[in-house]
């Protein structure tokens, strides 16, 4: 089973891949955790990646497109559930054409539909836990909150050390990362309607604003 799974920042796309994931025994792959990867080796193509991340812009297809098909074609025999990639419609495209010519089917794309005033309150919001990037941690949000522990606020999850993303915090950072996605023109929202339209795969739309275990359920019934 393959999977693409879109949502803007703050949906809590990731939180949803990694349920899945485990349910299914899928390869979760977060184009994030990719760029991360090569940001903390100090490749070439990590540095030139960090300067658009840092900035809330998008990766150019030339950094991302390799990265991400390298990954995908490790997890041809188990299936995976791609998580942050494509991000515009020339993305989507070179994605398909690289699916077919490998023998890849795209079997489900999900799509966890927020307005983008609540995902922009949700991110500044989020902590990110050391140990691991999927534990939901919220400091707005009661059934999320994070748990005090010796004075300082830990995962709920694991007790791991928490941290915000500095562009998290960034405003202009965040609108800019969102224009990019609910762009129908030629940004993710036009990825996602790419994909819509083919027809090739089943498309399963949630309303992201729902708690994540409605979320969860909803998603998990269109799964077979």
């Amino acid at each position: 089973m393959n999977i693409l799974a879109f949502g803007p920042n703050g949906s809590g796309k990731g939180t949803q891949g990694a349920i899945v994931k485990d349910k299914f025994g899928l390869d979760h792959i977060e184009s994030g955790a990719i760029f991360r990867e090569h940001i903390k080796g100090g490749t070439e193509l990590g540095k030139k990646a960090k300067a658009y991340i840092d900035s809330g812009d998008l990766v150019p297809d030339e950094i991302t497109i390799p990265m991400v098909l390298e990954t995908l074609a490790k997890s041809k025999e188990k299936g995976w559930l791609l998580d942050g990639f494509p991000r515009s419609l020339a993305q989507a495209e070179a994605l398909d054409k690289a699916l077919k010519e490998s023998g890849m089917a795209l079997d489900y794309v999900i799509e966890i539909d927020l307005d983008r005033d609540i995902a922009k309150e949700r991110i500044m919001g989020r902590r990110l836990c050391a140990n691991d990037n999927n534990h939901p941690n919220h400091i707005a949000f009661e059934a999320i909150k994070p748990v005090e522990k010796d004075g300082k606020l830990v995962c709920r999850v694991c007790g791991g050390e928490l941290s915000a993303r500095a562009d998290d915090q960034d405003e202009d950072a965040i609108n800019k990362r969102h224009d990019i996605y609910y762009d129908d023109k030629t940004g993710t929202m036009a990825a996602v309607n790419y994909f819509k339209n083919k027809g090739d795969a089943k498309v399963i739309t949630v309303d992201g604003s729902k708690g994540i275990k409605d979320i969860s359920e909803e998603i998990m019934s269109q799964l077979s």
